[in-house]
């Protein structure tokens, strides 16, 4: 029998697992009204009237496009004709084939007839060495660089910012489905404020989207319940904490699929780290770090409106194998950085984004995890009550929905892309179920994450990719 100790202990801990859910849970409802604020601002200031200032402009920076490819044969011809067709002038197109072992090079070379340009140029980021430097025929804007692999994203980015003559640098993933005004909206805060040096943009999920010419022309939900899942999970991420972040200019991460980017900036800090599993996080929170250091005046900027779409996994391999990548990355990052988490010189980045990644996103897995496992054991053996097994199974639940649901209020009103009563209803019972095993198997998984992490572990699967739908089935040679 166990003493009257263990059963306070136990008590105490479900108190603590208790207002640690309203904490968490509660903290980003509160989010979510600093971001409803951004948002319906946006709303008001982002009119078509005012992105169209861009092309008004007497001399609108150059834009390079950086966009690594490896073993992407079947989604990245699609990917190129999105981005050729892109509303913005002037930009070029480099696409850096990075040892793939598919047709990724000769997909490129067919579709758009390149023709070897041995150009030099200088090397002020690392990067392995480039095979060949091509040009297309077809699309004067659109440069091919060939590379030897070299183990990384962040590898191919560097070779492209190398290569790239554009004053801005867009980096992309190779799936990144660019909406066509992306540019016009991303380049206005480098316009309106000189002092930007980095925006990012809420991505959307291109799953169950029909596409034609590489252009998304119908949004619809998937048909996955697992990608259904993810898209509230988007919401979630970005429109709450990211977006809050931004209007204080305390943004921890510009995402990998969209981050435009002054070059001089990126190159100031030695790119992307090609070291470093969260390649995006990691160079967000460097350039924090050295203009703050610097004392010099920035602003990292944040576009609530979908800037593009992308698509995430479908089946539990790929999705667990991403997720372990992303776990990866957070706790180098924060490990790699852990003198900046908590000190005051960094201001609000320093004492709340980052101490917020820190408990919620770095320990509020295992916290979680560990408060299920426990309690629940507890309630079996009559140690703790069951009323009070129910209050903390109830309260997590209840702030959880309420969470999600603000998310996906929150980007219907910015973007209106789920606006029809089956969708956005449909939407609503994913926000709800997603609470009920989807959100407790992403948390386990993180732990599994940080035991890799300890471990030094880092192998995972590779994701799957599918053909965007409305397009033409490619061959792929990758595994």
């Amino acid at each position: 029998m166990l003493t009257f100790g263990w059963h306070g202990a136990f008590v105490a801990f479900s108190v603590v697992m208790v207002a640690y859910f309203v904490l968490w849970n509660g903290s980003q409802i509160l989010l979510g009204l600093v971001s409803g604020e951004v948002v319906w601002r946006n709303v008001r200031t982002r009119t078509r009237r005012n992105t169209a200032l861009a092309n008004r402009v007497a001399s609108p920076p150059l834009v390079s496009i950086i966009v690594p490819a490896y073993n992407e044969a079947l989604t990245i011809v699609e990917s190129v004709r999105a981005l050729l067709q892109l509303d913005y002038q002037p930009r070029e197109i480099v696409v850096v084939n990075d040892g793939s072992s598919d047709d990724t090079l000769a997909l490129l070379q067919d579709t758009f007839r390149l023709l070897a340009a041995p150009v030099a140029f200088a090397r002020p980021l690392p990067s392995a060495p480039i095979r060949g430097l091509y040009r297309s025929s077809r699309e004067p804007a659109l440069v091919v660089i060939d590379k030897q692999n070299g183990g990384s994203k962040s590898d191919a980015i560097n070779a492209g910012i190398n290569a790239a003559a554009g004053v801005l640098v867009l980096t992309i993933d190779a799936d990144t489905v660019i909406d066509p005004e992306a540019l016009r909206r991303a380049v206005l805060p480098f316009l309106e404020d000189p002092k930007t040096i980095g925006v990012g943009g809420n991505i959307a999920v291109a799953n169950g989207c029909r596409m034609k010419k590489g252009r998304i022309v119908e949004v619809n939900l998937p048909r996955s319940w697992l990608a259904r899942f993810q898209i509230v999970e988007y919401m979630r991420s970005f429109l709450l904490f990211r977006a809050a972040c931004a209007s204080r200019n305390a943004l921890a991460i510009v995402s990998g699929a969209f981050g435009l980017f002054r070059r001089d900036a990126m190159i100031a800090v030695n790119g992307y780290d090609r070291t470093a599993i969260g390649e995006d996080m990691d160079l967000t929170v460097r350039l924090q770090q050295h203009f703050r250091a610097k004392h010099q005046p920035f602003r990292i900027a944040f576009d609530p409106v979908p800037l593009c779409s992308t698509q995430v996994p479908e089946d539990w391999a790929s999705l667990r194998s991403q997720r372990f990548r992303w776990r990866l990355g957070l706790m180098q990052v924060l490990w790699r950085h852990r003198r900046m988490i908590g000190n005051p010189r960094l201001g609000l980045f320093g004492v709340g984004a980052l101490p917020y990644l820190t408990v919620f996103d770095g320990l509020g897995p295992i916290l979680e995890i560990s408060g299920y496992i426990l309690t629940t054991v507890a309630a079996i053996i009559g140690v703790l009550d069951w009323p009070h097994y129910g209050l903390l199974v109830v309260v997590s639940l209840l702030f959880g929905v309420a969470a999600s649901l603000v998310a996906v209020f929150l980007n219907d009103m910015v973007t209106g892309r789920y606006l029809g009563g089956r969708d956005l209803v449909l939407l609503i019972t994913v926000a709800i179920l997603e609470n009920f095993g989807y959100r407790q198997l992403n948390s386990w998984w993180s732990c599994v994450g940080t035991i890799r992490s300890l471990t030094h572990k880092q192998e995972w699967g590779v994701l799957k990719r599918r053909v965007f739908e409305g397009e033409e089935p490619r061959s792929s040679q990758s595994g």
